[in-house]
């Protein structure tokens, strides 16, 4: 990289620069944990990209090489999309079937998630869930589904599918791809700083973190998979960059493919394009130049054609969790949503907290020895408790969803059981109504169901599987924001003279939409654990379609940050970083210096000199004598022992191997 430089006194310049125009086999690699020369790499694309262009004027062959080229990095962005995109419907459809094996079985077709296995049911709508096709382990078995033993064997069948799913997870990654575990959102951002980290984007880590993704979200855990998504959708861009000479031998343009991948990741998990390209810029990227913004948002919008053309939620729409209501807020319910914002920076510090003193437990005693055990022992105790609550039974998306939906009349859920008055009635709004028994019963379920999410997920994210954060979090909020937002619109019915609520909010009107409430929560509480802001309000309005309530999304996601920063000022992921003591460079962080430069400088003035490697009067020998008398990973290079200025640094790896 520093061919360039004609210093004074040099007599082979010309045979120096030749040698470094082409470097011996090894020469300009990385070892394992080391981190890539930003400098170099940039230096050698540049000189890459303009012997091209000089060559592009000698013939059509030459010019065809340079379009080509250059048209290359947009060939690859499609291929990440469409890769990327076919994989995370493959995810999506094998994961929703794999769920619902759980609990029963489609007669119709095996292959058949319980939803699609109903489509064709004569069955009224209140009854879609008792179509005579979908048939429970109990039915199937005993020929009925109604008594106690019934209900014991569904409760066994529940939990002997979850043990073998998880189990089957652990297994394999433990004997396959070991870093198919966890998230991989930490080890990204620390790869696109700089890092090398060998084998954690190939071929096996996909292969097995994709299959193992499907059994870790079938076996109920309390773990999502938009985090594993985006280490999916990265290990595609590192595989197809080796289709492309000028990103499979350069570091750093490798890492803006990555850039981009890592927006199609979020892109497919969430179905929001836009929010993929701002999490990449904002969360994950460290060199995110405006060429890379524009391929991101390339990626990402292949990748989301892909899934939207796989069409795995059955129903033609993007989106994950889309709401049909469209009520107005008001002012004064900004109040309560910073309560929630409030609530979900308490949970997110509270979270980071305490998985890091368990993970950190998990690395440092014997309990790290057996992941296998840990695994089952968590499977076990989150299915024995999530079955006798149908609110932690279903998959967290399920819940999630049933959440954020506002009541109408034909809705048959327990959250709906309103005492009815249809007589207001006007258009597709339904006014606030009296909670029935029913609401009072999912109330208690919900504040049970809230409290197991909150512990069962600290001791869930960090095992032997792939598990992702962004739903388990989202579940918290929106189960708090859902408790709050019914007790409001209760409120609101009973107590609608007071002068809080009699300015805008008459007797019979529609004022509170407890959809709206669990929204902000859940937004509150990702951004409580994550600390993202902008790509988070985009995330969260694209994920439902919600364009109208970016306000109160834009408060809670504020209000959370400030309260978990004044906390703790690291999010989930910069902490498990710090964990593993990854060499993650965080601009953001800020220091306090209290200590002057001389008194750390090496070396001080009663130390031996500098070790630096001239360019006019060492002979290989010497080299040798420096390489072996130290350890240092590298060496500045000087004009010579007089001047001592200098040109350059040379790693102690491609040392040893050009000598």
């Amino acid at each position: 990289g520093f061919s360039s430089y004609n210093g004074g006194g040099m007599n082979g310049t010309s045979t120096m620069m030749d040698f470094l125009e082409e470097p011996l086999p090894g020469v300009g690699t990385y070892e394992d944990f080391n981190t890539i020369d930003w400098v170099r790499e940039k230096s050698r694309d540049r000189d890459r990209h303009r012997e091209i262009t000089s060559r592009s004027k000698e013939s059509t062959w030459a010019l065809i090489h340079s379009v080509s080229d250059a048209f290359s990095g947009w060939l690859l962005m499609l291929l990440i999309g469409l890769l990327a995109g076919s994989l995370a419907g493959l995810i999506d459809i094998s994961a929703h079937w794999m769920t619902d094996l759980k609990e029963g079985v489609c007669l119709a077709g095996f292959w058949f998630n319980h939803e699609h296995c109903c489509w064709k049911s004569n069955t009224t709508f209140t009854d879609r869930d008792k179509c005579p096709e979908w048939k429970s382990w109990s039915q199937l078995i005993l020929g009925h589904g109604e008594g106690a033993f019934a209900y014991i064997l569904n409760y066994f069948m529940y939990v002997v599918w979850a043990l073998l799913f998880s189990l089957l997870a652990v297994l394999l990654v433990k004997g396959f791809a070991p870093y198919a575990c966890g998230s991989g959102i930490p080890e990204i951002k620390t790869i696109l700083s700089g890092f090398i980290i060998r084998g954690y984007l190939g071929k096996w880590t996909l292969i097995i973190k994709t299959i193992t993704l499907v059994l870790a979200v079938s076996s109920g855990l309390s773990l999502g998979k938009e985090g594993p998504l985006v280490h999916v959708a990265c290990c595609c861009g590192n595989i197809l960059c080796h289709l492309f000479t000028k990103y499979r031998k350069n570091e750093a343009k490798r890492r803006e493919v990555l850039s981009a991948a890592a927006a199609a990741g979020v892109s497919v998990a969430f179905g929001a394009p836009i929010g993929g390209v701002l999490f990449s810029l904002e969360e994950v990227s460290y060199y995110f130049p405006l060429k890379t913004l524009w391929r991101s948002f390339f990626a990402a919008l292949v990748a989301a054609f892909t899934l939207r053309s796989i069409n795995p939620f059955g129903n033609s729409r993007l989106v994950l969790f889309y709401v049909e209501f469209h009520t107005p807020w008001h002012l004064l319910e900004l109040v309560p949503f910073i309560l929630l914002g409030i609530f979900g920076g308490l949970w997110g510090a509270f979270f980071i907290r305490s998985n890091i003193a368990w993970c950190r437990r998990r690395k440092t005693t014997k309990l790290g020895k057996y992941p296998v055990l840990e695994v089952f022992v968590v499977t076990a105790i989150t299915a024995v408790l999530a079955f006798p609550n149908e609110y932690t039974r279903m998959s967290t998306s399920e819940l999630i969803s049933e959440l954020f939906n506002d009541c109408g009349i034909l809705d048959s859920s327990k959250l709906c059981e309103y005492v009815n008055d249809f007589n207001s009635t006007k258009g597709d709004d339904l006014p606030d109504r009296a909670a029935g028994p029913g609401v009072y019963t999912a109330m208690w379920q919900l504040a049970l169901a809230l409290v197991m999410k909150v512990f069962i997920t600290i001791f869930t994210f960090g095992m032997k599987v792939p598990s992702g954060l962004f739903i388990p979090s989202m579940a918290v909020g929106a189960i708090a924001g859902r408790l709050l937002g019914v007790a409001m619109e209760q409120l609101a019915y009973y107590h609608h003279d007071w002068a809080i609520f009699s300015s805008w909010c008459s007797q019979g009107a529609d004022c509170i939409t407890p959809g709206l409430y669990a929204m902000v929560g859940a937004a509150a509480c990702l951004g409580g654990v994550t600390r993202m802001t902008v790509s988070l309000v985009v995330i969260m309005f694209e994920l439902t379609g919600g364009l109208e309530y970016i306000v109160p999304l834009m408060a809670a996601a504020m209000t959370s940050k400030w309260v978990a920063d004044a906390i703790g000022r690291e999010g989930i992921y910069d902490a498990h970083i710090r964990l593993n003591g990854y060499p993650f460079l965080e601009a953001k962080e800020e220091f306090s210096h209290k200590t002057l430069a001389m008194d750390v400088m090496r070396p001080r003035r009663n130390d031996p000199p500098l070790t630096v490697i001239t360019q006019d009067s060492m002979t290989v020998e010497d080299v040798e004598t420096i390489i072996n008398e130290t350890t240092y990973s590298g060496y500045p290079v000087v004009v010579s022992r007089e001047s001592q200025r200098l040109v350059g640094f040379v790693l102690r790896r491609d040392l040893i191997i050009s000598i």
